[in-house]
């Protein structure tokens, strides 16, 4: 079995994509031509453009105009399923998916629509591509108090039936205005039973890590690339296996790391530390999660052994049920002894 062939077939789990960064370019075009006067091009040529970012926040900014296009429910529930399908032939089992429902409540989509439209998708997912889909609830950060508000009352009142964590990503910078809400929110989730899962040490330095860990109880990070800059933040990651989603491609798209070449993730495997391999938002950057397991042999030298270890680590970081995890972790052990 070549390389790739093993990477397409190693059983996989996605814990850190997000539900309009994962919009095909085809899914876009289409957004945008339903919507037009939008600041979306309605080309491929132009879209693949426009996806060139110069930093996060013009990242930040993209992201925003595509998110403007998801209107109707109906469009959520086609993104969820499309991104099943997309992920189907790489191996994926299992997504945890980021959603933003601040964004869809700027739009006017009713709470109760967008989680008729999360539920419909995840059983779609399941009986159409075979891939299991669960939800976490993401606060878009330099929205402030707000986001915070409309993110934990969808989480608490009009739950989907997959939903099983709470986050916060967008600007990090931004969050030390709001400090005590996001604190707040984080505080109220993790009682009704989610799970802390917030971005942090993207685009800032280790007291962000610091911040989710001590301020918001994060069960695992997203990014985390900025720990190594701290070595007793490294130690107590390393004493703790707190896991950190790493997205190489995307942490280079948005300006965050110069070359994929110069990523921190090899270090953070010397060190010890606990890393999960994502895609972040895989159409934007040009990318797909078994992409980033070829980027993770090609640029890292990893082999067969060490990529599966990264595919069970994210098995194990996932919130999948103890009797799934194994067989799943099962599957992952017979492909590599069948070499």
């Amino acid at each position: 079995m070549t390389l790739d062939a093993f990477i397409d077939a190693l059983p996989k789990a996605e814990l850190h994509v997000h539900l309009i960064g994962s919009a095909s370019i085809d899914t876009v075009l289409e957004l945008s031509r339903r919507h037009p006067g939008s600041e979306v091009p309605a080309t491929e040529e132009e879209l693949r453009r426009f996806y060139t970012f110069v930093d996060f926040p013009h990242f930040a900014r993209v992201y925003q105009a595509v998110n403007a296009l998801v209107r109707e429910p109906e469009d959520v529930a086609t993104l969820v399923t499309g991104l099943a399908r997309d992920l189907a032939p790489q191996g994926a089992r299992y997504v945890e998916l980021q959603v933003t429902p601040y964004a869809h409540r700027r739009v006017g989509m009713p709470m109760r629509e967008v989680t008729e439209a999360l539920d419909l998708a995840a059983r779609r997912s399941l009986a159409e591509h075979g891939v299991e889909m669960a939800y976490i609830f993401d606060i878009p950060g330099e929205y402030g108090e707000e986001a915070a508000k409309v993110t934990l009352e969808h989480a608490l009142q009009e739950p989907p039936a997959a939903l099983v964590g709470f986050g916060i990503g967008g600007i990090e910078q931004e969050r030390v205005k709001y400090r005590d809400a996001f604190r707040s929110a984080f505080t109220a989730a993790r009682a009704a039973g989610l799970h802390s899962v917030p971005h942090g040490g993207e685009m800032s330095g280790p007291e962000t890590i610091w911040e989710v860990i001590d301020g918001y109880g994060a069960e695992r990070i997203g990014h985390g690339i900025n720990c190594l800059a701290d070595p007793r933040l490294v130690a107590h990651l390393r004493e703790t296996q707190l896991p950190l989603d790493v997205c190489p491609t995307s942490n280079v798209c948005t300006g965050q790391v110069g070359r994929v070449e110069d990523h921190p993730l090899p270090r953070m495997l010397e060190e010890g530390l606990y890393v999960t391999l994502n895609s972040d938002d895989p159409p934007m950057f040009a990318t797909t999660l078994a992409e980033e397991y070829r980027v993770a042999a090609r640029a890292f030298g990893l082999g067969r052994q060490e990529l599966a270890r990264l595919a069970g680590n994210g098995v194990r970081a996932s919130f999948l049920g103890e009797a799934r995890k194994r067989e799943l972790l099962d599957e992952i052990d017979a492909l590599v002894s069948a070499g």
